[in-house]
């Protein structure tokens, strides 16, 4: 049984993002294109902010990939960030000497207004913090770049064994993704009155092999598994699998897929369960359906408080996007590449690629038996 760790740091605007893998063993083709083309595409999108056009992230790696290969050794990722020169005197994360061009310039930047919606009072109180910046550096939609950078890796991995993943936006502001012209409407719309817009998308987790999770505890299911994670991103309020919460307009007739067995495949004709039942995959594409709020910082701020002084007043205003919908799904479907690469190794992981490849090739051959 293969257990795979994941830890990452860092701040919006501190030097870098970090992250190390644990438990990845040797011999995986790592494909860098598709760590970067995550990355670019987790900073496109219509309506994002400013920021965009000042990190071009790139990932680097620090340890345990060689030639292009997994050694077994933890492997090291990091993305520094650009904007940390034009925020590191304000940060003052580190001393900085008296000579720098800066040091009278910028003061340091201290938030006392929490944003309804966001992580700020509740971080603030949790942590004993009078100056809001501790909490919207380490809370901020910046850190999932590392997180896409994980997930990139995961993929690569999972790709040896034929399993994809696929993120699709539905809706944005509640108009069809497809209707271009009605979206930038909406969009301009909510720009101009200084407002934010949520949405509606789609991951899609294609060739999973049956029987990842597990039905003998509650932790262990795959279903909840996947929701913990994308729950997790920034924004995300409701998860749902398969046809979701239709499934209680339905009678158990009309919902549940029934099986068919040929050639020593078991399938389906209908996938209302979106590919899990009992807390385990059963074969079929996992279909998740992810509903993200408006982003919480508003141009035109919503009423709130002073921390310091209690009298009220509007919240802070952060520079920040109009939409994100389209990003939040790319971090969305990195997140379940990281959960799926971690029920896959402790089914089927083993010190090296050819150890993990047996395990899986053997296991196949005994669900078709």
């Amino acid at each position: 049984m293969g257990i795979v760790r994941f830890l990452t740091s860092g701040q919006s605007h501190g030097k870098c993002l970090n992250a190390i893998i644990e438990g990845i063993g040797s011999g995986y083709n790592i494909d860098f294109d598709v760590i970067q083309s995550e990355l670019l595409k987790r900073q496109t999108g219509i309506a994002r902010s400013s920021r965009m056009n000042i990190e071009k992230d790139f990932c680097e790696i620090l340890s345990g990939i060689r030639h292009g290969k997994t050694t077994g050794a933890a492997i090291s990722l990091q993305i520094k960030n650009k904007d940390y020169l034009n925020w590191k005197v304000a940060m003052q994360e580190f001393p900085f000497e008296e000579t720098n061009e800066n040091y009278n310039k910028i003061k340091r930047v201290e938030v006392s207004t929490p944003r309804p919606g966001h992580a700020d009072l509740s971080g603030a109180l949790k942590y004993n913090h009078n100056d809001i910046r501790n909490v919207i550096e380490t809370s901020s939609a910046r850190k999932t770049a590392i997180d896409v950078a994980l997930g990139a890796v995961c993929q690569s991995v999972l790709k040896h064994f034929g399993i994809i993943f696929e993120s699709e936006v539905l809706e944005i502001g509640n108009v069809d993704f497809s209707n271009k012209e009605k979206l930038k409407s909406a969009v301009d719309s909510a720009k101009a009155n200084g407002d934010t817009l949520g949405g509606i998308f789609k991951i899609s987790i294609k060739n999973l092999p049956l029987g990842l999770g597990s039905y003998v505890h509650w932790d262990k299911k795959l279903d909840a598994l996947l929701s913990f994670a994308v729950m997790s991103v920034n924004g995300v309020k409701s998860v749902e699998f398969g046809l979701g919460k239709s499934v209680s307009k339905l009678f158990g007739s009309e919902m549940h897929d029934e099986i068919f067995y040929e050639n020593g495949i078991f399938f389906r004709k209908t996938n209302n369960a979106g590919g899990i039942e009992g807390g385990m995959s059963n074969g079929e594409i996992i279909s998740i359906t992810c509903a993200m709020k408006p982003i919480p910082t508003l141009k035109k701020p919503l009423k709130s408080f002073n921390l310091k002084t209690k009298i009220s007043q509007k919240a802070h205003f952060e520079r920040s996007d109009v939409c994100a919908v389209e990003s939040c799904a790319i971090v969305a479907k990195n997140m379940c590449a990281i959960i799926i690469l971690q029920q896959f190794f402790e089914k089927f992981g083993g010190d090296s690629f050819e150890e993990t490849r047996n395990n899986f090739k053997n296991y196949m051959e005994l669900i078709k038996r």
